[in-house]
This record gives C-alpha cells, structure tokens and sequence, in this order.
C-alpha cells in the first residue's frame, strides 16, 4: 500500500506535469474506484488551471484556479502514470493537459478514490479534519501529550491516524527500530527521552525514503514509471529471521492484523 513517501513522491512527480497547466479533457472510464467518482467530475475539471499540488497524510491534493481541489488515494494499488503509450484495462481515470500530456490513474484493485472538494472546505472535509498533526511536522511534546494515558501498544497508536496523519506500517516498524522501542510497548508509558529518539527516527525515516522515491513492494511506481529503492535500505521490516546488523535476529508478530518486524535484542 503506498504509504506518505510514495503519495509524496507521486504528488512531486505530478507537480513537473500539471503545475500550471490546463486540463483541456478529462474522461473517467469507469462509475466508481472505492466509491463512486465525484459528480460533475468532467465538467469541473476541463478548462480549469492546476495552479498547486500538495500532500496531506496520505492523500494527494491538486488544487485549480476554480476553487476546487481534486483529492486522490491511491488506496492499496494504485498510482498515476505520465504519458502512458497504450492505455490499460486498469487506467481507470485519464487527464489531458493543454499542451499535449498525459496523466492515467492506474488501479488494478479499485481501492483508491477520487474526491473533488471545494479548496476552502478542505479543512472541514471530513476525512481530512480527522487526521492529526503530519509526521514531518511533529515534534517530541506534542507526541508526548497523544500518548499521555494510553495503554494500547505504541506500534498501533502511531498507525492510529488520529494521532500522527500519514505513517504507515512500513516506516512505523523501521523508526521503532531505530529508536530502539519494543513495538508492543504501551504508548503511554513510553518516557521522553525514548521520545527524543523516536521523533527524530520518524523524521529521518521519512525523509530518507522520500529522496529515495518509496518502496515498491509490489504495485507502487512513481508517475515516471521509476520504483522505489528505500526498501533496499529496509533494516527489519519484511526480513523475518534475517540478521538486524548489530547481531540480532528479526522476528515478526501481527498487531492490529498486520506485520510487525522487529528485533528483541535491539528494541525494548
């Protein structure tokens, strides 16, 4: 599932295309991804200005000159491709630019989703004003005060998107390792200073996978077609009974139904 350094990495490569640019043809090839496609889609989009692209948690937000931004996710497979030569059975959402290029949103498993949602009520769209502070922007006391009182393990409240919008299950096991925290460790009971090292590991985890375009696992590529190498770089995380480096062995456990990769001699 692309996760924030893929949206991120995708709403980059957006940018280079559609910044500026006008959508001259819009064609939705499709009724519905994971809902039902936005009304109207066609008529709102075509001759409207991409004047912004952006990206909040997980969701990627193309904003127009008519006061309206396209919000997209790209759920667990899907992703835009740049002037595709053939278009496929699963290029589900197709924009023309005013000068000749081409964008095609590709979802084999239709669970993405397209919104269009008036740019001056994004903050109240409900998806989005559930979402808490994004990772990047989190610092050591304000992480500290989401934790306070809770009993639940601190690999489930940092995917809890209430509470830090955008981590995934990917770089939650990797900055854990980094920061050296058992992931089954209540996250309230967590001290600062172990905080001190975790938000940093976050940070660092982030942004190191960003430069490196994401991690493809199976469907993910950037809009240029180029997949991701942050997962060569991956120190627990699907490298079950795999040394860790300092000499420990990765273990995998299911929290909340999903992997967790970890290492018992490195993380307490």
């Amino acid at each position: 599932m692309p996760e924030l350094p893929e949206v991120e990495t995708t709403v980059r490569g957006l940018a280079r295309v559609l910044r500026g640019r006008r959508i001259a043809r819009v064609e939705a090839r499709r009724p519905d991804l994971r809902r039902a496609m936005p009304e109207g889609l066609g008529q709102r989009l075509t001759g409207a200005r991409v004047i912004d692209l952006r990206r909040r948690a997980k969701y990627g937000l193309i904003d127009t000159d008519r006061g309206d931004t396209l919000v997209f996710h790209l759920g667990m497979s899907g992703r835009w491709r740049v002037d595709p030569t053939d278009i496929e059975k699963h290029d589900h959402v197709i924009l023309d630019t005013d000068d000749d290029r081409r964008i095609a949103l590709n979802d084999p498993r239709r669970f993405g989703s397209l919104d269009l949602v008036r740019t001056d009520s994004l903050s109240e769209w409900p998806p989005l004003k559930a979402l808490g502070p994004e990772p990047l922007d989190l610092d050591v006391q304000e992480l500290k005060q989401r934790l306070r009182g809770r009993t639940a393990a601190i690999k489930l409240l940092l995917l809890d998107q209430r509470i830090v919008a955008g981590l995934g299950n990917i770089y939650v096991c990797e900055a854990l390792y980094r920061a050296g925290i058992h992931p089954r460790r209540a996250g309230g009971a967590i001290s600062i200073e172990r905080l001190r090292k975790l938000v940093p590991a976050i940070h660092d985890v982030l942004a190191e996978a960003i430069e490196a375009g994401g991690s493809t696992l199976r469907d993910f590529a950037s809009p240029d077609g180029e997949l991701g190498y942050f997962s060569k770089r991956f120190a627990v995380y699907d490298r079950e009974g795999q040394p860790c480096g300092p000499g420990g062995t990765v273990r995998r456990i299911v929290q909340g139904g999903r992997s967790t990769f970890y290492c018992p001699a490195c993380q307490r």
